[in-house]
């Protein structure tokens, strides 16, 4: 999708702080983190949310899952982390495109709210 910020940060047209990368997933360290580590976690091929994974595509939210396990074992999150996907507007979504925020790095407490 030409118009996704998410899209152009895959493609390399915007500059990130790439952590990591694989045929089907990028990600890169947050420029507004909420936590010491706070890591977005994208498929490239473009969902614009969770509401959009269908049977075709679910194995790109796997390959998200999966990179998550490893980004978390090479930032040192032993201790745990935390995974959140934000979904549509309500559930506080602002980029249209799928993503899954790795947050870590200090005790984070048992509230999500």
């Amino acid at each position: 999708m030409t118009d996704c910020i998410f899209c152009k940060i895959a493609a390399g047209d915007i500059p990130s702080d790439k952590v990591y990368e694989d045929d089907l997933v990028y990600a890169f360290r947050d420029i507004n983190p909420q936590a010491p580590r706070h890591i977005l976690v994208i498929p490239k091929t473009h969902i614009p949310s969770a509401a959009h994974i269908t049977a075709e595509n679910a194995y790109l939210a796997g390959a998200c899952f999966g990179a998550i396990a490893t980004i978390a074992q090479a930032e040192g999150l032993d201790g745990g982390f935390r995974v959140i996907n934000n979904c549509g507007t309500d559930g506080g979504q602002t980029v249209g495109h799928l993503h899954f925020h790795i947050l870590g790095g200090k005790h984070l407490g048992e509230r999500l709210l």
